[in-house]
């Protein structure tokens, strides 16, 4: 495996190859990581991950001085998982002078649930995933479920700007619990850890009743409302706790397909999971 830190030295790492299988990631890696890698090989000739905390995606308040930077370990997971490039940049390399270009996704899409609570986040992932597909050039690219706002609009993205590459979702991976796998799970203390498992938990509750019983909109309403509550007694902080369609995250309709999607604060951490229905 090759660890590579400027744009340059990577083009010159890929030049050979005429498939590229690329799974982009900030970092601080676990099992859920590594499955998208596992998943990313068949896909071409050579599989490169990057890691890159970006600086765009967090807001002021948000926790970028302190996520994990933990590059030596990662490597290690990587090259374990069969990846055969790593792709590292410092942030001259990849942001050599300020970055005043940016993609600005629709609103509709991009203003709601992750980007109604965090501003701007979604124009700064855009933006990044933009830069290192131009950088990586990848024939795949393979993003995780468990971000399920974010895997929708980088699709969209790929699509509108006609980019030649091919966007794979991989499942969410779980704890024996039922916990998503997350790099923030590191956060958690151990008591608070045991009660991490409680979204999706709440999550998988409002499946059940979304297939059990009636799905108008004050049944929908109803089931969002004891959620929220039934997460706030136990002391969480939740942000939402919602029921919308697969296709576009809109309020849901009769006859769509679903997904119920949730985020809540626990102590300092900031939990994010979505069941499909």
């Amino acid at each position: 495996m090759k660890l590579v830190h400027s744009i340059a030295d990577l083009r010159a790492e890929l030049a050979q190859h005429q498939r590229t299988a690329f799974v982009p990631t900030m970092g601080n890696l676990h099992d859920g990581h590594l499955a998208l890698v596992r998943q990313a090989k068949p896909l071409g000739d050579v599989t490169v991950a990057s890691i890159f905390v970006n600086r765009l995606q967090f807001g002021p308040n948000e926790d970028f001085d302190t996520y994990p930077r933990t590059l030596q370990a990662d490597c290690e997971k990587l090259h374990s998982a069969g990846c055969d490039v790593v792709f590292a940049p410092a942030e001259k390399d990849l942001y050599p002078e300020p970055q005043t270009f940016s993609v600005q996704p629709p609103a509709e899409l991009a203003n709601i649930l992750e980007g109604h609570f965090r501003p701007g986040f979604f124009t700064g992932v855009c933006t990044v995933v933009l830069k290192l597909f131009n950088c990586v050039q990848p024939h795949a690219a393979v993003f995780g479920r468990k971000d399920y706002q974010q895997q929708m609009i980088i699709r969209r993205m790929v699509q509108q700007l006609a980019l030649p590459i091919e966007i794979h979702t991989g499942d969410t991976l779980r704890a024996d619990d039922g916990l998503a796998l997350s790099s923030r799970n590191g956060y958690l203390s151990a008591i608070e850890r045991a009660e991490a498992v409680h979204l999706s938990r709440v999550l998988q509750s409002m499946v059940q009743a979304l297939r059990q019983g009636p799905r108008g909109v004050s049944a929908i309403h109803e089931l969002e409302d004891q959620a929220m509550q039934a997460l706030r007694q136990r002391g969480w902080q939740p942000d939402y706790l919602t029921v919308r369609r697969q296709h576009d995250l809109q309020a849901p309709q009769d006859g769509d397909a679903l997904v119920v999607l949730g985020a809540a604060r626990l102590g300092s951490t900031r939990l994010i999971d979505n069941l499909e229905v």
